[in-house]
C-alpha cells in the first residue's frame, strides 16, 4: 500500500431516467462499487458519484404517454433507481440528476468556453423530420438498416452489429419510432463541436494508456478516417437545457450527460466542504476514473476528453469499458424471462449472490459476461455457503457452547494467517487492476485451505476427549481468525455479509490493515446463519415474474408510441393470439375465507377452494367488497399463474373481475350448479 493516501473520483455511466434498472445495468454499478469500496478499504479517499441522465426526447415522449410532466417522471425514476442501487449495496457518495442547477451551469460554461476558443460552428443541415408528429427526430427515434453492413432494426446513430456510426439520414428504409411514418428531410441550422481540433491531443491521450488497448485501437480507426464535427444541438420540442443565445435550440443530451459527473461531484463538494477545483482543474494531481459499457466508448473517450480539454478542465485518468451481460449464453430476452429487472431479482434473491457472481466473472477487458443461471446457483452455494460461511458455522458452535464464546489466548500455529497475509498483496493488485475474477479465485483457495485445516483437526472428534478441549479451542480460534481475514478480503464484494460477520466476531469495522491482527482471548457473539443456499425455485420465480413484467412494459411503450393520438397507458390493451389464451387454466373457485390486509386500502386476502386444494390469493377489491359479503361465493380464478411474493405474503393465483376502477369492480360469478375446481373452457 502506498504511504500517501490517494484522492480518487470514480463514476459509472448515468442510467437513463426513462425506465427501471435491470441486471444488465447492475453489472457496471457492481463493478464500480467493488473497485471504489476496495480503494476506501485500503485507506484512500475515493468519492463515487453518479446521477440520473434526465434529458432527451424519449423522456419527453414517455411523460406525455403517461400524462405527467417530465419533472414528475424523472423524480419518480430517481426514487426507484436510488432504492434499487441501495438495495444492491451500491454505495454512491452522491447520486444526483442532470436536471439540476449545477449541470445547467457547467453545460453553459463549457459550451461558452468552447465557443470563445473557436471550437463551435453553425451550419444548415438536412435532418430527419416526422411529418405526422411534426417534430425533428432524435437519432434514437429513427430505425432502419445499417448503411454499412445492412443489419435491420438499427438506431439512427450507430449500428449495434458492426459498430459503425453514421447520420440518421444515412439509414436505409428508415421509419420514425414515434409514429411509424417514413421520415422526410428538412433543413435546419445546428451547432457543431469541431472535434478535429483535438486530433493530436486525442492521439497522444490514447497512446499514453488512458483507455484499454481494444478501445484505443477502435478509436484510432476513427482518427485515421478523419474526425467529423459533432452535432451538439437539437430543435424544440426537446426536453433539456436551452443553448445560451440560441432560442429554440437545446443541448443534445450527450453533451450535458457526462457533464453530470461534474455536477454531481460539485453537489457533493457543497455538502461536504471539499474544493471542486482541486479535483477538476487542468493541473490536478487527483485521479478521475469512469466505468462505462463498451457501447458508449466513443462519447467517453473522444468527445468527453476533447470537451474537457477545450474548456480548461482536466481529462480522465482512465476510462474503463466492460462488455454486455448475457444470460445463459444469449442476449437478455424479455420473452424468455431473462431480461430481469433489478427489483424483480431483489424480490426473490439476496443481492450479494449476484454481486459475488459478477465479481467471479469480471476481468479488465471488454468481453461480454455471461450469467449462467445453473452455474450461478452452483457457484454461490459452493463458494459462499459451502466454503466461506461454512468455516464460521463449523467453528462458532464449539466456541459458543464449550468456551463461553471466548477465543484462545494464543494460537498454536499462525501458518494459515501468514499464508493469507502473504496472498493479500496479490489479491490487492487484482482488485486494483479490475481482475476481480482472479481475486475471487485466490480468496476461495484460501477458504479451501481453512476448511482442509478444520477437516484434518476434526474438532467434533476431539471435543469428546476432555484432555483435548484446549486443542478444540485452538483449532476453532485459528479457523475463525482465518474467516475474519477472508471477510476483510471480500468486504468490497459482500459488504452486508461482512457487516454481519463483524457483528458476530465482535470485531468492529475491519480494514485492510487489520489482516495481520489476530483476535486472541477475544469474546465473540452467538453465531447466526450468514447466508442461505440459492434454491432453484427462486430462479424459476424470477423468470416467471420477468415474463409478467413484459406485459406492462409493452403497454407503456405503446402509449409512448401513440402519444400524438392522446392515448394513455390505461387505454392500451395488448393483443394476444389463441395459443396465448389457451395457456390459461381458469377454474371455478369458492371463497371460503376473506379478510382485510393490514396497511393496505386495496387488498383483501382470500382463501379459495378449487376442489383439490385451497389457495391464498391477494385481490385488489377492498374498495368494492366487504369480506363478509363475499365469503361463500363462487368466482373464477387463474389457477396456473406463478406464485408471486408480495409484501404481505405469497399470492397463489388471481381472481377475475370486470369494472372501470377500484370502486366499481364485479367479481365474475359462475352460474348456479358450478362446483369448485371446474375448468372454464
Amino acid at each position: 500500500m502506498s504511504s500517501k493516501p490517494r484522492q480518487i473520483v470514480v463514476t459509472s455511466a448515468l442510467p437513463y431516467a426513462n425506465g427501471p434498472i435491470h441486471i444488465g445495468h447492475m453489472l457496471e454499478y457492481v463493478q464500480t462499487d467493488i473497485w471504489a469500496r476496495f480503494q476506501k478499504l485500503r485507506g484512500h479517499e475515493c468519492v463515487y458519484v453518479c446521477a440520473d441522465d434526465a434529458h432527451g426526447t424519449p423522456i419527453m415522449l414517455r411523460a406525455q404517454g403517461e400524462g405527467i410532466t417530465p419533472e414528475a417522471l424523472i423524480e419518480r425514476m430517481h426514487k426507484e433507481h436510488s432504492k434499487d442501487f441501495a438495495d444492491f449495496g451500491v454505495a454512491f457518495d452522491n447520486y444526483y440528476s442532470t436536471h439540476s442547477d449545477e449541470n445547467r451551469y457547467f453545460s453553459e460554461y463549457i459550451y461558452t468556453q468552447l465557443r470563445e476558443a473557436g471550437h463551435i460552428r453553425t451550419r444548415v443541415i438536412s435532418q430527419a423530420y416526422d411529418p405526422k408528429a411534426e417534430m425533428f427526430l432524435p437519432d434514437r427515434f429513427i430505425k432502419g438498416e445499417c448503411p454499412n453492413c445492412g443489419t435491420g432494426d438499427q438506431y439512427g446513430d450507430n449500428c449495434e452489429s458492426c459498430g459503425a456510426t453514421y447520420a440518421p439520414t444515412d439509414l436505409k428504409n428508415p421509419i420514425s419510432v414515434v409514429s411509424g411514418e417514413t421520415p422526410i428531410e428538412k433543413d435546419s441550422e445546428q451547432y457543431f463541436f469541431k472535434l478535429e481540433n483535438f486530433e493530436d491531443m486525442l492521439k497522444k491521450w490514447f497512446a499514453d494508456g488512458h483507455v484499454q488497448t481494444e478501445i484505443a485501437n477502435k478509436m484510432n480507426e476513427w482518427l485515421d478516417e478523419g474526425l467529423q464535427d459533432w452535432d451538439i444541438s437539437r430543435n424544440a420540442p426537446y426536453w433539456g437545457f436551452e443553448i445560451p443565445d440560441a432560442p429554440g435550440k437545446y443541448f443534445y443530451v450527450w453533451l450535458d450527460a457526462p457533464i453530470g459527473y461534474m455536477a454531481s461531484f460539485k453537489n457533493w463538494c457543497e455538502s461536504s466542504g471539499h474544493d471542486f477545483d482541486t479535483y477538476w482543474n487542468r493541473d490536478s494531481e487527483t485521479e478521475l476514473y469512469h466505468f462505462i459499457g463498451k457501447d458508449i466508448a466513443r462519447f467517453h473517450t473522444m468527445f468527453w476528453p476533447a470537451m474537457l480539454h477545450g474548456s480548461g478542465f482536466r481529462k480522465p485518468s482512465a476510462v474503463y469499458c466492460h462488455g454486455f451481460l448475457t444470460v445463459d449464453g444469449q442476449k437478455m430476452s424479455k420473452s424468455r424471462g431473462t431480461f430481469i429487472m433489478a427489483r424483480t431479482y431483489l424480490d426473490h434473491l439476496n443481492p450479494e449472490y449476484l454481486r459475488y457472481y459478477f465479481a467471479a466473472k469480471l476481468g479488465p477487458g471488454i468481453d461480454d459476461i455471461d450469467l449462467n443461471l445453473e452455474d450461478f446457483t452452483a457457484r454461490v452455494n459452493s463458494d459462499l455457503v459451502g466454503k466461506l460461511v461454512n468455516i464460521a458455522s463449523r467453528c462458532a458452535g464449539f466456541i459458543n457452547k464449550r468456551f463461553d464464546g471466548k477465543l484462545a489466548d494464543e494460537l498454536s500455529s499462525d501458518d494459515l494467517s501468514r499464508h493469507t497475509v502473504s496472498a493479500a498483496e496479490t489479491i490487492a493488485e487484482y482488485y486494483e487492476n479490475r481482475e476481480f475474477g482472479k481475486a475471487m479465485r485466490d480468496i476461495m483457495a484460501l477458504a479451501d485451505k481453512a476448511n482442509q485445516f478444520i477437516d484434518e483437526k476434526q474438532p467434533w472428534v476431539a471435543i469428546k476427549d476432555e484432555n483435548r478441549h484446549s486443542e478444540v479451542q485452538d483449532t476453532c480460534s485459528i479457523g475463525l481468525n482465518c474467516f475474519r481475514q477472508l471477510v476483510i478480503l471480500l468486504k468490497p464484494v459482500l459488504p452486508r455479509l461482512v457487516a454481519e460477520a463483524e457483528k458476530f466476531l465482535n470485531a468492529g469495522n475491519q480494514s485492510w490493515d487489520d489482516l495481520d491482527k489476530d483476535l486472541l482471548g477475544h469474546s465473540i457473539n452467538r453465531f447466526q446463519p450468514l447466508m442461505t443456499r440459492v434454491e432453484p425455485v427462486s430462479i424459476k420465480r424470477i423468470i416467471e415474474a420477468s415474463k409478467q413484467d413484459l406485459v406492462s412494459e409493452r403497454k407503456i411503450q405503446q402509449a409512448v408510441a401513440d402519444q400524438s393520438n392522446n392515448s394513455t397507458i390505461e387505454e392500451i390493451a395488448e393483443e394476444i393470439v389463441y395459443d396465448d389464451f389457451a395457456k390459461l387454466d381458469l377454474r371455478v373457485a369458492k371463497i371460503v375465507g376473506a379478510k382485510k390486509v393490514e396497511k393496505s386500502d386495496k387488498l383483501l386476502q382470500l382463501t379459495l377452494d378449487i376442489g383439490s386444494e385451497t389457495r391464498n390469493v391477494f385481490a385488489g377489491i377492498a374498495a368494492a367488497y366487504k369480506p363478509e359479503d363475499i365469503e361463500g361465493r363462487l368466482t373464477v380464478m387463474v389457477a396456473n399463474l406463478a406464485p408471486r411474493k408480495m409484501r404481505f405474503g405469497i399470492s397463489e393465483g388471481m381472481v377475475l373481475c370486470a369494472g372501470s376502477d377500484d370502486n366499481e369492480l364485479y367479481l365474475l360469478n359462475p352460474e348456479s350448479g358450478a362446483e369448485p375446481g371446474m375448468r372454464i373452457s
